[in-house]
C-alpha cells in the first residue's frame, strides 16, 4: 500500500469515528427510505447501483448537494465501493449542515455481500469498456 493510500484509509477511518454508519440490512428495512447518494464516479454508478440512488460524486457534492437536497433535515444515507468515500462525504455534509446523515458501512461491497442488488444505467455506459473485462 503507497503512502498516498494509507493516508487516505486513516482519514476515512477518522471520519467513520465522528459519523453514524448504516448496515445494509437496516437500509433495506428503513420506512421510509433516506434519499441515497452514490458518490462514486459517473462510469461505476453506470456500471451498478442501489436501487433509486441518487449520483453525486464526491468530486462535485459539496458543490451540487444544496440543488439535489435542499433541506438539511433530509435523512440521507451516502456510500461508494468500499465505505471511504462514502465516510467522508457524510463527515463533509454533517460539516455543511445536514444532520441526518449516515453512511452505508462497508459500502456497495457490502450492500451485495449482504443480499442487496443493484441496478445500471445503460445511458452511462461504455460498451468499449464493458468487453475490455
Amino acid at each position: 500500500m503507497s503512502n498516498s493510500s494509507t493516508a487516505f484509509a486513516q482519514l476515512a477511518e477518522q471520519a467513520r469515528s465522528r459519523i453514524e454508519e448504516i448496515t445494509p440490512q437496516e437500509l433495506s428495512r428503513a420506512k421510509p427510505l433516506p434519499v441515497i447518494l452514490d458518490v462514486r464516479e459517473a462510469e461505476e454508478y453506470a456500471k451498478g447501483h442501489i436501487e433509486g440512488a441518487k449520483p453525486l460524486s464526491r468530486g462535485i457534492l459539496e458543490q451540487k448537494i444544496d440543488h439535489l437536497i435542499p433541506d438539511l433535515s433530509t435523512p440521507i444515507v451516502v456510500y461508494c465501493s468500499g465505505g471511504e468515500r462514502g465516510a467522508l462525504a457524510a463527515e463533509n455534509l454533517l460539516k455543511m449542515g445536514y444532520h441526518n446523515v449516515r453512511s452505508l458501512k462497508g459500502g456497495l461491497r457490502n450492500w451485495l455481500e449482504s443480499g442487496g442488488t443493484v441496478e445500471t444505467s445503460r445511458r452511462f455506459q461504455n460498451p468499449c469498456r464493458e468487453r475490455r473485462k
